[in-house]
């Protein structure tokens, strides 16, 4: 019990259910998790995490979607029993559910120190928590028949005439069109294609559109997401029909695999590393995305990233203003066919595509926001209102995506070592501390985890990077010369 801090008399042990009691408590937990993982992983995996009761050692806690809770359960179970620990006291166990459903196994039933091992034994828990909740009165062997074996849903909008094309995505889009219209003699377009960028750029959008126009032609395609495949292998693994799953993967013309960054598993990665090496070798057609190229998945099997990256590798890169500009034309011309009274003058639009430069989906926000405060009585709306609507939606700043790589290439251009010297296992003066500058910037600019930064380090345990950023937090408190060299590298990476 000395790992843990003794509770204050004003932690709360409530049960029952319900945010209410707890809503103080749990504000510092938010507290604590913001300052450790930023604002934004925390708008991004925490905001709907929910604190639903806490009593007899035990915290339980909800969230909307099982993809939350698979990333919680993966990524952030450390940080979620450290933030409880400290504000609630000792929690010997913390339980995660997906709200209106049945509450899923334990996440955590151990001290905080053991909670990424905790994790990692549980990375299939998601998914035969899911084979489980199946509807009643369907057999296994129907289940592995049906949905086991059939692609994610579609969504009939997504296709190549709505998709609206510009500088960041041209590449992508005249890509995965070669894809969806190949030339019938000779190999495939490309094998694979892989397509890469941050949420709601327009990846599966073009994933979809491909899937349409090839069911379209007559081709057999499968869309599958990654949770959509892991699902899928769980059922047929539980209803004997694995044999019949694989064949059925190594039949298709076409695979388009959509999400790879959540694929977790060691023998469901191996599965999907045979179905890719199967396809690819009988001359199928293969699209995957992901949020990363293949070689920053560092969740995945080296043997798949590596054949991940023998094809096309594609990045859709920012939305520029004219592309944000075409795509709220187009959703408001969209709009309009419902609403009839609803319109936006060209001013207003402007003033949108300039104020959110996020992604698609913020876009998409935004306009509905425009019509909700659209008034039925055809009262143009004004700048001033247009600001007011979407507010929530304008970001102050837009921080560039830092990867590991540069911020190694930076460090060792700045103090005139090579790269290599910092992967290696040199332990001199001059180059221990661009080492440690380098860890230090890969764990306070990145998503990666601490054994993925040591990883990328030259294999290096995660204990050397924990060690590394506690030594540079120190001598920032000192070190003035030391503070402002990491400022000037940090503006650096980040413009």
């Amino acid at each position: 019990m000395d790992m843990y801090d003794e509770p204050n008399p004003d932690r709360f042990d409530h049960g029952g259910s319900g945010g209410s009691p707890f809503g103080e408590a749990w504000r510092r937990c938010c507290d604590r998790l913001r300052a450790e993982v930023g604002d934004a992983v925390f708008n991004s995996w925490f905001g709907s995490l929910t604190l639903e009761s806490v009593g007899s050692g035990q915290a339980r806690l909800s969230v909307p979607t099982r993809f939350l809770k698979s990333w919680i359960v993966t990524h952030y179970a450390g940080h979620v029993a450290s933030a409880l620990n400290a504000e609630v006291g000792p929690v010997g166990q913390i339980v995660i559910s997906v709200r209106s459903s049945t509450p899923l196994a334990p996440l955590i039933k151990s001290p905080p120190l053991e909670c990424a091992k905790t994790a990692k034994r549980l990375e299939w828990s998601v998914d035969r928590a899911a084979v489980d909740r199946r509807p009643p009165n369907r057999t296994p062997a129907a289940l592995a028949a049906g949905d086991a074996l059939t692609g994610s849903p579609l969504d009939r909008r997504l296709t190549f005439a709505t998709f609206q094309v510009g500088r960041s995505n041209e590449l992508a889009f005249n890509a995965v069109q070669r894809v969806a219209n190949p030339n019938r003699v000779g190999t495939p377009a490309f094998c694979p294609l892989y397509v890469h960028s941050t949420v709601g750029l327009g990846k599966t959008h073009l994933l979809q559109a491909v899937a349409h126009t090839a069911a379209q032609q007559g081709r057999s395609v499968i869309y599958l997401t990654a949770e959509r495949f892991m699902y899928g292998f769980v059922a047929a693994l539980q209803s004997q029909t694995s044999i019949a799953f694989k064949e059925r993967l190594r039949t298709i013309d076409l695979l388009i695999f959509d999400d790879a960054q959540f694929l977790q598993g060691k023998n469901i990665q191996a599965e999907f590393g045979h179905a890719l090496n199967a396809l690819l070798d009988a001359g199928r057609e293969v699209i995957v995305a992901a949020d990363r190229p293949p070689n920053d998945l560092e969740s995945l099997d080296e043997r798949v990233r590596s054949r991940l990256s023998v094809g096309l590798c594609v990045e859709i890169g920012a939305l520029d203003e004219p592309l944000r500009l075409k795509i709220l034309e187009a959703r408001v011309a969209a709009a309009r066919a419902e609403e009839a009274h609803f319109d936006v003058s060209p001013t207003v639009l402007a003033y949108v595509a300039r104020a959110i430069r996020s992604n698609g989906r913020d876009l998409e926000g935004a306009v509905n926001r425009l019509r909700a405060h659209c008034a039925p009585t055809g009262v143009p709306l004004t700048v001033e209102a247009a600001e007011t609507a979407i507010r929530d939606l304008i970001r102050t700043h837009e921080l560039k995506r830092v990867k590991i790589e540069d911020i190694q290439k930076l460090v060792a251009s700045h103090y005139s070592v090579s790269r290599a010297d910092i992967l290696s296992s040199r332990r001199t003066a001059a180059v221990v501390k661009p080492r440690q500058v380098a860890m230090f910037l890969a764990k306070m600019l990145t998503l990666r985890s601490l054994p993925e930064i040591g990883r990328r380090f030259g294999g290096r345990d995660h204990t050397t990077v924990l060690h590394a950023v506690r030594k540079i937090e120190a001598l920032l408190q000192i070190d003035t010369i030391l503070r402002e060299e990491l400022e000037l590298l940090k503006r650096m990476l980040q413009e």
